[in-house]
């Protein structure tokens, strides 16, 4: 029997009752084509995560479609494995869009990617996997668990450095590691693909989802108006002094410089960008560069990818989904967590996820809920 690395085993046979979460795209196919082929007994899932189907994105853009369905059904019939459709569509609403939305209205910046891992992918999925008797859920995420011999199960990097998804995966626990497969860590997108091609796969060269799934034509800020509604605001500078107006707080992101619709130019002539949304007066203030350095932050509901660290430690932190590392000290206390940077970082909004990293290795995230910055002088 072969196998791929952080594959769990049962101790009597090593062969595993596998549920193959399959989004219709490539990279999901090839994972569940793996599990299949290192001796598992593999049954393929759809999520439906729309009630509404079209009204998800089509093609390369979404990965919740009814095209993407069919393009799952197909690749499942190709490696000869069950296939179904889970209609989870009422969960992906409360849990992701619902939460999206309200986020926004409270002035922070979610992720949905990480939500939905965290809420359906493995939560409401994994838990009903394994109701129904599963041993464990694939998926085509970009990377690696590695078994120590004591037992435990970490979560590190994928080999492809471009791919790695770690970041979105920063939120599962011990448990959920247990009972999670990620047979694509140690390979290159590239590599992927071509396998595709070798086992048959019709997806093999179907673009990569990108974007909001659930957000039909991309426009963030139009999805938001119309949940929201709208609401004139000031648009402030950073001593107070009005600079304009605008529809909705919810239409700007911290670090935004396109699109403020201010009157005036700055006094020194250089642009501003969005510094402070702040939904209790509905206001948006903007200001130099420099006012985005953040030197700290505190986050809050930090979950851990295995033992919750003990004391102050040194680690690595990833603040955006494609952002770089950082060096950082960090601690909990009193159940949050506090990062301090060796050097600022620029535009970090609460709302976003910090993910602290041993070398490879995760260690686990929380939602920034306040960051530091140093004063900027006037």
């Amino acid at each position: 029997m072969t196998d791929f690395p952080g594959a769990p085993t049962t101790p009597s046979t090593g062969r595993l009752r596998v549920l193959a979460a399959m989004s219709g795209g490539v990279d999901s196919a090839v994972a569940a084509a793996r599990a299949v082929e290192a001796g598992h007994e593999v049954t393929g899932v759809h999520l439906a995560l729309s009630a509404n189907p079209q009204s998800f994105r089509t093609g390369a853009r979404g990965c919740c479609t009814i095209e993407d369905s069919r393009d799952a059904w197909r690749a499942a019939d190709v490696i000869g494995i069950p296939f179904y459709v889970w209609d989870l569509a009422e969960r992906f609403r409360e849990d992701v869009i619902d939460d999206f939305v309200a986020e926004y209205a409270a002035g922070r910046t979610p992720n949905p990617c990480l939500r939905c891992n965290e809420k359906i992918k493995f939560a409401a999925l994994l838990d009903k996997a394994i109701a129904l008797g599963f041993d464990a859920v694939c998926t085509g995420h970009y990377a690696r668990i590695v078994d120590l011999p004591s037992g435990e199960r970490q979560l590190h990097r994928a080999v492809d450095a471009a791919k790695d998804q770690s970041y979105v995966l920063g939120v599962l626990d011990a448990d959920q590691l247990a009972h999670s497969l990620f047979p694509l860590g140690d390979t290159t997108k590239d590599v992927i693909r071509e396998e595709a091609e070798r086992r048959g796969l019709a997806v093999a060269k179907k673009p990569d989802s990108h974007d909001i799934c659930f957000i039909a034509d991309g426009d963030t800020q139009g999805f938001l108006a119309k949940h929201l509604g709208t609401a004139t605001g000031d648009i402030l500078d950073a001593d107070g002094t009005k600079l304009g107006e605008h529809d909705g707080a919810y239409g700007f992101t911290i670090g935004q410089r396109k699109g403020l619709r201010i009157g005036r130019p700055a006094a020194d002539g250089k642009p501003r960008y969005v510094l402070d949304i702040s939904p209790v007066n509905n206001t948006v203030t903007v200001g130099p560069l420099e006012g985005l350095d953040v030197t700290g932050l505190t986050a809050i509901r930090p979950r851990w990818c295995g033992t919750e660290p003990l004391a102050d430690g040194r680690y690595t932190a990833q603040l955006r989904a494609h952002g770089e590392e950082v060096p950082v000290s960090a601690s909990v206390v009193d159940g949050e967590l506090r990062v301090q940077l060796d050097s600022a970082v620029r535009g970090i909004a609460p709302g976003q996820a910090v993910v602290l990293y041993d070398g490879t290795r995760v260690v686990g995230s929380a939602t920034i809920a306040s960051t530091e910055r140093p004063a900027v002088r006037a």
